[in-house]
């Protein structure tokens, strides 16, 4: 899981594992220092709830659970390689989750799974614990957006997506991968049906983290790679399982898949990162750049093809910051990208060029139709309203406008740049006829 690199050595790596021991056993000590308690009440009250229904589901089924030597032994090797794995692939996911943090999809569902087809649920938990402590001390306390209570609050709602994965086996009739495998075709299905509540419920119980803490559904449910790394990690644990309740040393091939998959998903963000701005997930200046230069050489190869671009520039940003601060004006970008996003096509291409302006390539249509998507922009962004917190409160900012200048080839400019000077001094006379408004250069260059 996520990497702390401490020095290089062996020497430093106990001095800063003692620090960060130090420290959580303060905090334990001193409630009223809790990260929980700045957050919004709803969220707390969330928290609480679901971690408080964790231990009492755990409670009720440690008096059920009757422990064997098998399942000591299965649960220290799923703990073992477990924590191995986060050990060998803590820069990776470290480095995952810098580029595109989703607070609820990890590595560890390949173990947590397997736990669920092999082992009692009381022992499930007891492997989440042991798995979300290890991550917690060895890694996530220098990850500023892992504090502590989202830790504790996401090994709860592990756990009690495990039982519920759990739950199905059950009424199944399958107690487990031993089961299963006498089950035959019954067995196959209890298990695939296990996995999609697993996946599912995972969400679900994640969903009102959602609409409390106000992220984007991309930013806490992630893109594809990782809900197509979730799914992996399903199979992988089935497959583990299936390894440990057969001929249990083959359980250790499981790893290097595992890590190899890592670096492929991680290797896939870092390209989508390069190209992506980080406020608000539109095309940053390059990607938008190298897109604007492709669509140029395809329309100088064919003499009737036109295409647009849109310059925008949002007004009077600097009094959003100076009224409600930065990260409100962050979220006022946000919204201003996402009402620019949903005024035009699917394959226009927007992007950020920094600050408080935006771009837009527009392809294929000509100069009147862009004039009239240019004027959709406006207006979408005119009836945006963004609510932000502010001073421990919520606060709706609205009244936004927009300038646009609006250039197209082959009138304003044959090439990148000509076109995208036209189009910003178009948007510039826009902002100094009164702002909120739409201006369009043709002086063919």
């Amino acid at each position: 899981m996520d990497d702390v690199t401490v020095g290089g050595g062996a020497v430093a790596l106990p001095v800063d594992t003692a620090a960060v021991v130090r420290a959580t056993t303060r905090a334990m000590i001193s409630p009223h220092r809790w990260t929980l308690w700045t957050q919004r009440p709803r969220l707390i009250a969330y928290c609480l709830l679901v971690e408080v229904v964790a231990i009492a589901a755990t409670v009720f089924l440690v008096g059920r659970t009757h422990l064997q030597l098998t399942d000591a032994v299965v649960l220290a090797g799923l703990a073992g390689m477990g924590i191995a794995q986060a050990e060998l692939g803590r820069q990776v996911e470290r480095l995952r989750r810098l580029v595109n943090a989703t607070p609820h999809i990890n590595m560890t569902s390949v173990w947590t799974f397997a736990a669920v087809l092999l082992l009692p649920p009381a022992l499930v938990a007891l492997l989440v614990a042991v798995l979300y402590t290890h991550l917690a001390v060895r890694s996530w306390y220098r990850l500023r957006r892992v504090p502590a209570f989202r830790t504790i609050f996401n090994a709860s709602l592990v756990i009690l997506t495990c039982y519920s994965a759990a739950s199905v086996l059950a009424y199944a009739g399958v107690t487990g991968m031993h089961a299963a495998l006498t089950a035959q075709w019954q067995g196959v299905a209890a298990i695939g049906g296990a996995a999609i509540v697993y996946f599912v419920v995972g969400a679900l119980v994640a969903l009102p983290g959602l609409t409390i803490t106000q992220p984007s559904v991309k930013e806490f449910f992630g893109g594809w790679a990782d809900n197509l790394l979730e799914i992996a990690t399903l199979c992988l644990g089935m497959l583990t399982a299936l390894a440990l309740a057969t001929l249990p040393a083959l359980a250790l091939i499981v790893v290097p898949p595992m890590l190899l998959l890592h670096r492929g998903v991680l290797a896939k963000q870092l390209e989508i990162a390069a190209t992506t701005d980080d406020k608000t997930g539109l095309f940053n200046t390059t990607a938008w750049r190298h897109i604007a230069t492709q669509e140029l050489a395809r329309a100088q190869r064919h003499a009737q093809a036109s295409f647009g671009i849109l310059m925008i520039d949002l007004d009077h940003f600097k009094q959003v910051n100076d009224t409600h601060g930065h990260l409100a004006g962050d979220q006022v970008l946000k919204g201003v990208a996402t009402a620019i996003s949903n005024a035009v096509r699917v394959y226009d291409s927007v992007g950020r060029f920094g600050g408080e302006e935006f771009v837009v390539l527009l392809p294929d249509i000509p100069e009147t139709t862009v004039l009239a998507v240019a004027e959709r922009v406006r207006e979408s962004v005119a009836d945006l309203a963004v609510t932000v917190l502010s001073d421990d409160d919520t606060a709706v900012i609205n009244n936004l406008s927009v300038s646009i200048g609006v250039a197209t080839y082959p009138h304003a400019g044959t090439g990148v740049d000509r076109l995208l000077q036209a189009a910003d001094k178009a948007m510039y006379s826009a902002k100094t006829a009164g702002r909120n408004q739409v201006v369009s250069v043709t002086a063919t260059a």
